[in-house]
């Protein structure tokens, strides 16, 4: 009689079998066809070619953007400093357009000519310009403020005074002008008009 210790045990009836299931699996499984995996890996590829182009569009959105944001706040650096000096441009604008007889004065205006012509010419020099209005344009809302209407004979929303002019930054509108804005004159009730009576019969 063998003794009990030569009775094989369950590991090693477990790794006796393992193999022939391997074997067994590896028997039932088919080859993949050439073709079939020439077509798995030409989609792969344009799966990873369109993943690709996304990226790579989103990447270049982003540094255009970035270029813009960037060429803006060169092109615009200057603003915060020009509209502090808005309010000298404004009084000396008011103080020339006054005639004035004395001689005295009249040399004070000059000196301030001079120093309105260079401070002009040192904010055009940074991209400032008027805004170009006359008297008798068309009221724009996008490059002008209406302080005030007046009743006018002639057609309406249009700039009867300029009071104080505006400034572009480039394209950017920094101050609009400051302008008088015509309207129509309300029309008035005529006196002695006829009145429709109780019975639907004009009254006198």
């Amino acid at each position: 009689m063998k003794k009990e210790q030569d009775k094989p045990t369950s590991e090693e009836i477990k790794k006796q079998d393992e193999p022939k299931v391997e074997a067994e699996t590896n028997q039932d499984a088919k080859p993949v066809p050439i073709e079939e995996q020439l077509i798995l890996a030409q989609e792969e590829i344009a799966n990873w070619k369109n993943k690709y182009a996304m990226v790579y569009a989103d990447m270049d959105n982003l540094r255009k953007q970035q270029e813009k944001v960037l060429m803006d706040a060169l092109r615009y650096r200057a603003e915060g400093f020009v509209e502090k000096l808005l309010p000298v441009l404004e009084a000396f604008h008011i103080a020339l357009k006054n005639p004035v007889d004395d001689p005295k004065l009249k040399n004070y205006l000059t000196g301030f000519q001079y120093l309105h012509n260079q401070l002009q010419s040192a904010i055009e020099g940074e991209g400032v310009k008027e805004i170009t209005t006359k008297v008798g344009d068309e009221f724009n809302v996008m490059t002008m403020h209406a302080l005030d209407t007046q009743i006018d004979d002639g057609p309406p929303n249009r700039v009867l005074k300029i009071l104080t002019p505006g400034y572009k930054l480039h394209e950017r509108v920094i101050k609009q002008v400051f302008v008088v804005v015509s309207k129509k004159p309300e029309p008035t009730k005529v006196e002695g008009e006829t009145k429709q009576g109780n019975n639907g019969e004009q009254a006198a």
